[in-house]
């Protein structure tokens, strides 16, 4: 890899504390306005109309929610009323899930038939044996481990909540003060049972189906996709968005379909034709990207929660790779190299995922996720059963922000659609996101930033036109400011991830920081920007960070043969955790974490080289065809094997000259570090052992993350050369020795 595509790019910002009149205060504007304005929103929301938010006792309904987001208060299964304390938001929108949608609060109404039904009689009753027993046949029948429960599935109680949804939501729709969007969730489990696929569901408009799409129908996304493409022959104009790729297994990102076959273009062009954007944080943790992952991102830890939701065996986590945003980007890019087309170009959004009605996105005013399992501070920090771990992961997150000529449902929708957009983990910071070839320092503080913006450049969202200027590297122009009624801005980053002879790299670089900080030379960091945070009294001040950050940033380390993304990622300086202000309220020490970075992450800006630059930069790679040219073959599996098992092989990565040792034992380990073989005899902690298969020509292994790969090893005159499946046809890797 040459010093010329890792180095980081050069920074220039400048920090002010006064709001200046870009953007801020957008939710007021009546008129359309043509450089946008930013708009808060969550559409990501349950009721009582949802079987999982109905057993948990939660019984506020589609109308209370709109209340809700609109100031007003409702009830709360812990018997207090809560509101937002913020605001209002913008815009919402109530996504009971499609399953037995509005089914269970029927149960109620002695008038309802659904109300003499034995399950409904049990979960009404004061047996809690009886009534578990009948929610868990509620749930099984949900996630397919026993048929559909015939009454509850009846298409026309389903039709008629159906239509109950969008006249709740056309009552509440406000154009220019408060937009409603009719939707609903596609509650799909996965292949086993307990593997988040879920997406959300949002229309545009009024012209919607007759009925939701169901996981009853299928648990397969392709065929929500194709679902959705029917619908638009028919006129309705919607998207779906994916959420908790973290609690997918590795799923939601991944290198097949659905049906274990390479994922081509067909798949990514419908992908992208119905999911441009992803829900990258909420209650149930946010996905961005993970330790395991990126290991040189001082932030990477943020508000993780990867405990699989697998009843069977609470507390099990799954792979790493195949889960988060930022993995995803960077697969996106080899697809896009290798097929044509990018199955993974979305844009980023948050929401809460409440089953409140209500959103708590607030870290002051938190009051759970899910009814009376984690309404109150005992429940949430104090219970001490085998779900405390889980729910103590989950946070007060988080918000789906888009830049709008106005609030209306088109102008909302047609934002998210293009991926004008944003997301925050709560507080309603505002971040815009330029790229372009042509932006100076001048333009920085200009009065017409926001013209200068739009007119020499793309927006978060956007792909960074082709230049005959391409030596000079993007530039990108970078602002944000902080919620109005919230904490003080810490640092604006630009994440950047790109291919190279398909492997893929990232860096984080700090593009405008608060307070006049500057690297510090000997560790190449920022210095933190501090904290005034009182554990005891749940407080912090803004005597540090700034109010709004600009800034700057060009890509000097740009190599214009190679796809690329840029993000912008805005932290707040620390501020107490939800879990503090309740530890306060209680009298008790509060629990690590303590204190939380805020943050909001725009859309990307991509890049996509010319074919003739892609092809220059492609000069002299080894490849599968090329090694066969040359009279190279692929080892058979008894080769293979004699070539590996028992043996500790030194394996070097031709890209990045990276030497790593590896022992096959004989009973299907590979153990893997700096001596592998004296390490594993000696019993060493310095290295890591992975299972391993040899069989169909490939050695078929995972990482210490636990996601699989397989390779194939390729013999060319003396030399053994190695193939990793995911890497585009490229032959990255050698085995240098053996023994």
């Amino acid at each position: 890899m040459s010093t010329k595509r890792i180095r980081a790019g050069v920074a220039i910002a400048v920090a002010c504390a006064l709001l200046v009149s870009v953007g801020v205060g957008g939710a007021m504007a009546q008129e359309p306005n043509p450089l946008k304005n930013a708009y808060f929103g969550d559409l990501h929301v349950h009721t009582s109309w949802s079987p999982d938010a109905f057993t948990a006792g939660v019984r506020v309904t589609p109308d209370d929610a709109y209340i809700y987001a609109k100031g007003g208060e409702i009830d709360h299964t812990s018997g207090v009323k809560v509101k937002l304390l913020s605001g209002p938001l913008d815009f919402y929108a109530v996504t009971d899930h499609s399953e037995y949608m509005g089914v269970l609060p029927g149960m109620l109404d002695p008038n309802n038939p659904l109300s003499e039904h034995p399950l409904a009689v049990d979960i009404l009753g004061d047996d809690p044996t009886a009534q578990q027993q009948a929610l868990f046949q509620v749930v099984a029948s949900i996630t397919g481990e026993i048929p559909p429960i015939e009454e509850f599935a009846d298409e026309d109680v389903s039709r008629t909540m159906w239509q109950e949804i969008q006249d709740i939501a056309d009552e509440h729709y406000e154009p220019g003060d408060f937009t409603t969007f009719i939707a609903y969730e596609w509650t799909s489990n996965g292949p086993d049972g307990w593997q988040n696929l879920h997406r959300n569901i949002i229309f545009r408009d009024r012209d919607v189906p007759d009925l939701p799409y169901s996981s009853m129908a299928s648990e397969k996304p392709e065929d929500l996709w194709n679902w959705m493409d029917a619908q638009r022959t028919e006129g309705a104009t919607l998207l779906a968005i994916p959420h908790n790729s973290n609690l997918s297994d590795g799923l939601m990102f991944p290198l097949v379909d659905s049906y274990g076959k390479p994922i081509d273009r067909a798949y990514a062009e419908q992908r992208m034709r119905n999911e441009p954007i992803v829900e990258m944080t909420q209650i149930k943790g946010t996905s961005e990207t993970h330790p395991l992952l990126s290991d040189t991102d001082e932030f990477a830890g943020f508000e993780i929660s990867d405990f699989l939701l697998k009843m069977s065996d609470i507390g099990a986590t799954g792979p790493a790779k195949g889960s988060y945003v930022r993995d995803a980007y960077k697969s996106g890019l080899v697809f896009e190299e290798a097929t044509g087309a990018n199955p993974y170009k979305f844009g980023m959004m948050g929401s809460s995922d409440t089953h409140n009605a209500g959103a708590p996105v607030e870290e002051f005013n938190y009051f759970g996720k899910i009814g009376r399992e984690d309404g109150t501070p005992e429940a949430r920090i104090l219970e001490d059963d085998a779900l405390a771990p889980l729910r103590r992961s989950w946070g007060a997150s988080g918000l789906a922000a888009v830049w709008a000529e106005e609030n209306t449902r088109e102008a909302i929708y047609d934002a998210l659609a293009r991926k004008e957009c944003f997301a925050t983990s709560g507080p309603r910071m505002q971040v815009r996101l330029f790229g372009g070839w042509d932006y100076t320092f001048k333009d920085v503080n200009h009065p017409d930033f926001l013209s200068i913006g739009y007119d020499k450049g793309v927006t978060m969202g956007g792909d960074l036109p082709l230049t005959d200027a391409l030596e000079r590297g993007p530039a990108f122009l970078l602002w944000a400011v902080k919620d109005p009624n919230g904490a003080n801005l810490d640092r604006i980053q630009i994440v950047k991830g790109w291919t190279y002879r398909g492997q893929t790299f990232e860096m984080v670089h700090d593009a405008a920081v608060s307070d006049g900080r500057v690297v510090n030379l000997n560790t190449g960091l920022m210095p933190e920007v501090g904290s005034t945070v009182n554990l005891a009294g749940a407080s912090y001040d803004n005597s540090i960070g700034d109010a709004e950050l600009r800034g700057i940033w060009r890509d000097e380390g740009f190599d214009p043969t190679v796809r690329s993304f840029y993000y912008a990622r805005v932290l707040q300086i620390p501020t107490p955790r939800y879990t503090t202000y309740d530890a306060m309220r209680l009298g008790v020490a509060p629990p690590e974490p303590s204190t939380i970075q805020e943050r909001a992450w725009s859309s990307p800006i991509w890049y996509t080289p010319s074919a003739e630059d892609e092809a220059s930069g492609k000069e002299g790679a080894v490849t599968v065809a090329s090694v066969e040219a040359e009279g190279g073959r692929a080892l058979t599996t008894e080769e293979l094997k004699d070539l590996l098992v028992g043996k500790l092989v030194t394996i070097r990565n031709n890209v990045t000259g990276q030497v790593t040792g590896s022992l096959f034992t004989l009973d299907g380990i590979r153990w893997r570090g700096e001596d592998a073989g004296f390490a594993a005899m000696h019993g060493g902690s310095d290295i890591s052992g992975n299972p391993y298969e040899i069989k169909e020509g490939r050695l078929f292994t995972t990482f210490d993350d636990g996601s699989e790969f397989s390779a194939k090893v390729y013999k060319l005159g003396s030399r053994f050369l190695g193939a990793k499946s995911d890497e585009a046809g490229y032959v990255n890797y050698e085995i240098t020795g053996m023994r």
